[in-house]
């Protein structure tokens, strides 16, 4: 059985201690993971790999948080320029999450009307969700219409973080920002709400890539940005397995959580318990343990 391979790359240069990020250091870092992941010399190549000329690209970012604890609006337009780079247009890159005033507050520029790359919230004028229902193992929800009717495939840029309830909010969690109701599935530590999200053919089918943001990581009191608890971690993730990502996300929040003196997540009784769930033989969305993942780390 083939394993998933996921590349951590990092750089103490890439963001500064106020927050400052190098753009260009961090543009080297992306075209860095993504040749790694996909065994190509030019990151053209690698993004081959995942989409065409063809494709209109979502860039599923996370805002809920704030400024401090979202995806960097860097990193995703970073992303937004390689994809012109295999001539993907920018009106056919749509930068999005579920709220036009989160990507706004966290620092993106809103455009709805073309010329630059897209950016706007499912709660923009003429988006919305699908009238449809999505009824589907335990989810009853309506899906945004950005990945029906906007977008074909999605390039994930989920941002890090532990979190009070699931442990861990990563990649296969940043899709509740897609639905109408995510509040009704927060139980029993969001397992395995989380996992069968991701199972839903439009998220399951659209899931191209991920590039997690893991530039300051907020170890502890998550997914709510606490200072206290934020590491300038100065890494992204990459990779085609969403379960494969956040095992190595688990395992980068447990390594800072000990070198903080804090217990692990499983011993404050937190272990992510949606990522194994993910890799079951019921979901079967990836791989979950450290024998199934060909893990590649890097310091530039």
């Amino acid at each position: 059985m083939s394993k998933s391979r996921i590349v951590v790359i990092k750089s103490p240069r890439v963001i500064s201690s106020s927050g400052k990020v190098d753009n260009e250091l961090l543009s080297r870092m992306v075209k860095r993971g993504l040749c790694q992941l996909a065994s190509e010399s030019e990151h053209q190549d690698a993004l081959n790999h995942f989409f065409s000329p063809k494709d209109f690209v979502g860039l599923k970012v996370n805002c809920l948080a704030g400024r401090m604890a979202s995806t960097h609006p860097e990193l995703a337009l970073v992303v937004a320029s390689l994809l012109k780079t295999i001539d993907i247009k920018n009106r056919n890159i749509v930068i999005w999450d579920r709220s036009s005033y989160e990507l706004k507050e966290v620092g993106f520029s809103l455009n709805v009307d073309g010329g630059d790359f897209l950016c706007f919230g499912t709660d923009a004028q003429g988006v919305g969700y699908s009238p449809k229902l999505i009824d589907h193992m335990s989810i009853g929800s309506l899906l945004s219409r950005v990945m029906e009717q906007f977008t074909n495939v999605q390039l994930n840029l989920p941002v890090l973080k532990d979190h009070n309830l699931s442990g861990v909010t990563c990649s296969l969690k940043n899709f509740f920002g897609a639905i109408h109701n995510p509040n009704k599935y927060h139980d029993n530590g969001c397992d395995p709400y989380i996992a069968d999200l991701n199972t839903v053919p439009q998220i399951r089918k659209q899931q191209r890539l991920i590039i997690c943001d893991a530039l300051r990581v907020q170890y502890n009191g998550g997914p709510s940005y606490h200072p206290q608890w934020a590491e300038n971690f100065g890494g992204i993730i990459v990779g085609d397995d969403p379960v494969a990502v956040d095992f190595a996300g688990y395992q980068i929040i447990d390594k800072i959580r000990r070198k903080k003196g804090l217990p692990t997540l499983k011993n404050t009784g937190r272990k992510p318990e949606h990522i194994f769930t993910a890799a079951d033989s019921r979901h079967k969305l990836g791989k979950a343990s450290s024998e199934e993942i060909d893990l590649v780390e890097m310091v530039i």
